[in-house]
């Protein structure tokens, strides 16, 4: 059937659905569903709600209401619950799984053909930032309204509609912004913008425990968040899917049609549904008087978001954006001179939340048809000149086996070659047309298959930009940032989808009681291992030249564990290293002579030795809290290595008295880095210590005596003449030539230092800045950029022409000490593979060769 629109909100209206809809109860009768405020204490809008009462108000309105279910998908990393409702009419309830199972039949991820009359899925998700709150609180109120059997309105809708309701997707974030708010604001809040309410301090609460940005992680899944998110995503492909935001305090209400550029594989159909949605919402606005824009700044690009993910899995994906954001707070002063409050930023997310979920509803039998022939189209006629993706092996296949879970995370379907063969295809590494020979191990993706365009979009050589005006990163292909030759091949190449590499994992040489143990390091996974080995309390020795022995070869960088030394450390030396060899699945030799038939042997000086490091890293102000908590989530999760934590506004050289290798993470370090500071940093580093400088921390140092780091000086200030006449609609374009977004370049790697371990040449970094740096007279340039000309994504050229030929990463020595450069982050949200390869050795080799 079709449904029955909403009738005009209106001021009165609109009063209906934010307050308690359920006729006055008799005394003797009490009220089985309560809205918000009964349930609370308060209205909506009058303070903000903590996370357990959200928690508790979803699983009343679950227990209490025959159209809602909810289930726990996850928890966050402090242990919050993840929640999701299920809306619908209670009809649909009774063959909810046959509506969930006929869905992803419709996709292909699921066998079989829908059995069902179509019922479309609206996803809307709140409070991925967390100091973005009026969204949760909106989530509450439009719960109710939809979950109240005396709503009719909302009831006819949810005839034709299941709606999957996220009342708060970064918990962690969001407490902390609460609780400190509470703590700053008395009964009444102070509306103006100066008080201290309107201030949030370091590191703010809009990402995640480890400062993550949850909205930049989709097509990622680095987040523990994330990846419980996109299972639950996964058991339903929802039809539609909202992202609740705020902005700033002094913009109205953004909603869909997005802003150009369109990637390229967004379909005609998602693009048209998006106005649909947003002529409804006007509509309600208009009625209401509130201002609103929509086709600006929210472009439809970058693969990370809650929009653009789920439109590249078939979904109309869209950004929600209302005034206020943390600087809010319950009210504040606008710069019109108007006084914004919680209640108003709540009105309007409840209201694009319920036309969204109306209009969807009104078209449901063309919203899930038009989705499943996305998916038909998927499998039948892929979008892009290529057909298969084929990623080679690596040595032990880490890199490889981490790829293949990021495919797995994303049901991107993949397989492995089991018969070789020779193809012609566009290699990444060269960027030009080569045949090749395919392996057996070799990853394959075949095109058609229903997560093709998603598959395109993160494996793709090269992004086509439309319109460089862009939001975040413009290039991110995932065989670039694994570090790992692939070839786009023009034709279809059908995997083996049965076959998997063997594990990596074996005994070689002499498995009894060796003279050494040794193992290769190519991949995190290896730095991983040896963090293990270290954590045990077993001494590591490195190779700085490749050596061969018992007939087996091994490139700079193995690792080697000799019964010498370790023997006296614990008592099951060989059982201890097995154990973990076997849990980290690591190959090991078991070398029978410390005598190399080639290279140094193990006693010489020519092979490193690494005593387990204390580790620290700043934090807090001047750090970015995303750069910090990278650093940090690296050492917790990625590496599983301690790191001490130091406060950088609390600052004290003693700190640094038992610290051997200190990281400063990207950051505004110029009023920090005091001269009594920087004096103290750099006695630290002559003593021994190992210092590891990244991003704008490297702008500080450069401007000390002690540091061999120079600005380069360029030509880049050239202007054409007619620079003064350009219009003034005209300057944003004309400033993109110095923009960089962030982009893919090749860099000229010397792979015989102990930073270029591990990395097999050329290294490819993703680039976000113009910092432009010589290579190091007093130091070792290890990452340069010979050319500036990115492989993939936009770099303004005025912005090549200042980094043309520029130091990228090296070191320096510095009395007994090391100073490592990043001028790019190598660990860039978490998902640069190879970048975080290099870090390690800044860790584990630098300064220890």
């Amino acid at each position: 059937m079709r449904t029955a629109r909403f009738p005009r909100f209106g001021l009165v209206v609109l009063a209906l659905l934010v307050l308690p809809l359920t006729a006055p109860a008799q005394p003797s009768e009490p009220e089985p569903l309560q809205s918000p405020a009964t349930f609370l204490g308060y209205e909506l809008g009058e303070q903000f709600t903590p996370h357990h009462r959200v928690v508790d108000y979803v699983r009343h309105v679950a227990e209490h209401s025959p159209r809602v279910a909810h289930r726990q998908y996850g928890t966050s990393v402090e242990g919050r619950p993840l929640l999701l409702a299920t809306v619908t009419a209670p009809s649909n309830h009774d063959r909810i799984e046959t509506i969930r199972r006929d869905n992803r039949k419709r996709t292909g991820l699921a066998d079989g053909s829908p059995q069902a009359e179509p019922t479309a899925i609206v996803w809307l998700s709140y409070g991925v930032h967390g100091n973005e709150s009026v969204s949760t609180e909106a989530a509450l109120r439009t719960l109710h309204a939809l979950g109240n059997p005396q709503n009719e309105r909302t009831g006819d809708c949810l005839g034709d509609t299941v709606v999957l309701l996220d009342p708060l997707l970064n918990p962690d974030g969001r407490e902390r912004y609460v609780q400190w708010y509470k703590r700053t604001t008395g009964d009444q809040p102070n509306a103006r913008p100066a008080a201290r309410e309107h201030h949030e301090p370091w590191p703010g609460g809009r990402t995640n425990h480890y400062y993550f940005d949850l909205n930049r992680d989709w097509a990622w899944g680095v987040q523990p968040e994330t990846r419980q998110r996109l299972a639950a995503y996964h058991r339903w492909m929802p039809h539609v899917h909202v992202d609740f935001h705020e902005m700033g305090v002094n913009e109205p209400y953004y909603f869909a049609p997005g802003a150009e550029p369109f990637h390229e594989n967004l379909t005609e159909w998602q693009r048209d549904f998006q106005f649909t949605i947003g002529r409804n919402n006007a509509d309600y606005f208009d009625e209401n008087g509130w201002l609103y824009f929509t086709e600006e700044v929210f472009d439809l690009f970058y693969p990370g978001y809650g929009d653009t993910w789920p439109l590249f899995n078939g979904a109309i994906g869209m950004t929600y954006e209302q005034g206020g954001s943390g600087r809010a707070g319950r009210a504040i002063v606008t710069a019109e001179g108007d006084t914004l409050t919680l209640l108003d930023r709540l009105r309007r997310h409840h209201t694009t939340g319920l036309s969204t979920v109306e209009a969807t509803a009104e078209h449901h039998e063309r919203v899930v048809q038009q989705f499943a022939d996305y998916y038909a189209s998927a499998q039948e006629s892929p979008p892009g000149k290529y057909r298969t993706y084929v990623v080679r092996r690596d040595a032990q296949g880490h890199r490889l086996a981490a790829l293949a879970d990021h495919l797995d995370r994303q049901e991107i379907r993949h397989g492995y070659v089991t018969e070789p063969r020779t193809v012609r295809g566009r290699s990444y590494r060269s960027g030009e047309s080569e045949q090749a020979r395919l392996r057996e191990g070799d990853l394959l993706v075949n095109a058609a298959q229903p997560k093709a365009r998603l598959a395109k979009v993160l494996l793709e050589p090269k992004t086509t930009i439309v319109d460089s005006l862009t939001y975040d990163i413009t290039a991110w292909s995932l065989p670039h940032a694994y570090g790992l030759e692939a070839y786009a091949l023009s034709e279809s190449v059908a995997p083996d989808t049965n076959a998997a590499p063997g594990s990596t994992g074996a005994m070689t040489g002499d498995t009894d009681a060796p003279y050494a143990y040794v193992t290769p390091w190519t991949s995190r996974a290896d730095a991983r291992f040896a963090a293990a080995l270290l954590d045990a309390g077993l001494r590591l020795r490195f190779a700085t030249e490749s050596f061969t022995v018992d007939d087996r070869s091994f490139e700079p960088g193995a690792l080697v564990l000799t019964r010498a030394g370790n023997a006296t450390r614990t008592g099951r030396f060989d059982a201890t290293v097995r154990r973990l060899a076997e849990a980290h699945d690591q190959s090991l030799h078991g070398a029978s002579t410390g005598f190399t038939a080639q290279g140094p042997d193990f006693g010489s000086d020519n092979v490193g030795f690494v005593e387990a490091p204390h580790v620290a890293a700043l934090s807090g102000p001047p750090t970015s809290p995303s750069r910090a908590g990278e650093v940090w989530h690296f050492f917790d999760r990625q590496l599983d290595y301690p790191v001490t934590l130091l406060p950088a506004d609390d600052f004290e050289a003693s700190m640094l008295d038992d610290v051997d290798v200190l990281v400063l993470p990207d950051g505004e370090y110029a009023e920090w880095l005091t001269d009594a500071r920087a004096e103290a940093l750099t006695d630290w580093v002559r003593q021994g210590g190992r210092l590891i400088s990244m991003g704008a921390a490297n702008d500080a140092l450069a401007d000390r005596p002690s540091y061999a780091l120079t600005r380069e000086t360029s030509d880049a200030s050239e202007t054409d003449e007619d620079d003064a006449l350009t219009s003034y609609g005209a300057q944003t374009r004309q400033r993109l030539s110095g923009a960089t977004p962030g982009s893919i370049h090749r860099v000229q790697l010397d792979d015989s230092h102990p930073l270029g371990f591990g990395v097999e040449p050329p290294y490819f970094t993703l680039k976000r800045n113009d910092d432009a740096f010589a290579y190091l007279d007093d130091g070792q340039t290890v990452g340069a950029l010979e050319t500036p000309t990115p492989v993939g994504g936009f770099m303004g050229h005025e912005a090549q022409r200042a980094v043309d030929d520029t130091f990228l990463f090296g070191t320096q020595s510095l009395g007994d000490g090391q100073v490592t450069y990043f001028v790019d982050n190598p660990l860039f949200r978490g998902f640069w593979y190879n970048g975080q390869v290099l870090f390690s050795n800044a860790v584990f080799f630098v300064g220890n060769g």
